[in-house]
């Protein structure tokens, strides 16, 4: 077995979400998830085919995070594994709906922050050991940290004001 690491960098205003599902209506189904969830999302999605043509299946409404995500699912090339790049919404948004379409398996990350994929490699394909999100923490916040995150999560309307 070898193992490798795939670096992955997410584009500026988008977030992205790594998963493992297990059909072919991945795709369809995804697709409808994220625009029942967030009607005004862009988005670009792929899903590897892990048998019969083992391809690289794709959909999106955003041609360029639809290029996006099936080049990246290609370097992955991971069994069933799916990711998804989208703008205009936060993973927070659309996680409930992704992880409630049936062939859902599991979530790896959602995440804005560039992110590092270590794969197992046999002779008969690769699957995912585990994700490296972001960077290392640089310390505990203080006083001043705890007012600005309490004051950043109001400016983008996920607490209420008081």
């Amino acid at each position: 077995m070898d193992t490798k690491v795939v670096n992955v960098k997410v584009p500026d205003g988008c977030n992205a979400i790594l998963g493992q599902s297990h059909f072919i209506k991945t795709v369809e189904d995804l697709y409808e998830a994220l625009v029942n969830a967030v009607p005004t999302v862009e988005f670009g999605l792929a899903f590897c085919e892990s048998s019969g043509p083992c391809l690289v299946r794709y959909e999106g409404n955003d041609p360029e995070l639809k290029e996006l995500a099936s080049k990246t699912a290609y370097q992955l090339s991971a069994g069933h594994t799916f990711i998804i790049f989208m703008r205009k919404a936060f993973p927070i948004n659309v996680l409930d709906k992704v992880k409630s379409v049936p062939e859902v398996c599991n979530i790896y990350l959602a995440t804005a922050n560039p992110f590092q994929v270590i794969l197992a490699e046999t002779e008969q394909g690769r699957g995912i050991l585990g994700v490296v999100d972001g960077f290392a923490s640089k310390g505990i916040e203080n006083e001043k940290d705890i007012a600005e995150r309490k004051t950043f999560l109001r400016k983008i309307g996920y607490k209420l004001r008081t």
